[in-house]
């Protein structure tokens, strides 16, 4: 009697690899189907919310714009100020040093 063939298991492995990667792809597909019909929603929410954070921090924005303009025109008065006060103190000064006798 002759020994019965060997079952060809390349065949059924590949068969089976094929099989799992159609199940694979039909999984990807039916949830990125599930996603699609499910985003509109999801995505005019977000949209909504990215609209309001939008808006304020446009506000914030100008705000501190405002703020940074009245910071700078300050800054810019104060060293006016200082600049005058140290023509002051240098004149001072000077006229100090002119009068001490031995100048």
């Amino acid at each position: 009697m002759s020994d019965p063939a060997p079952p060809r298991a390349v065949p059924i492995d590949a068969a089976l690899a094929r099989l799992d990667a159609a199940l694979q792809r039909l999984e990807a597909t039916v949830t990125r189907r599930l996603e699609a019909e499910r985003a509109p929603d999801d995505r005019n929410v977000e949209l909504a919310i990215m609209g309001e954070d939008r808006a304020r921090l446009a506000a914030a924005l100008d705000a501190a714009q405002a703020r940074l303009a009245e910071v700078t025109a300050a800054a810019d008065d104060i060293g006016e100020r200082l600049d005058r006060v140290i023509d002051r103190v240098e004149g001072v000064l000077a006229e100090g040093e002119e009068e001490r006798p031995g100048a």
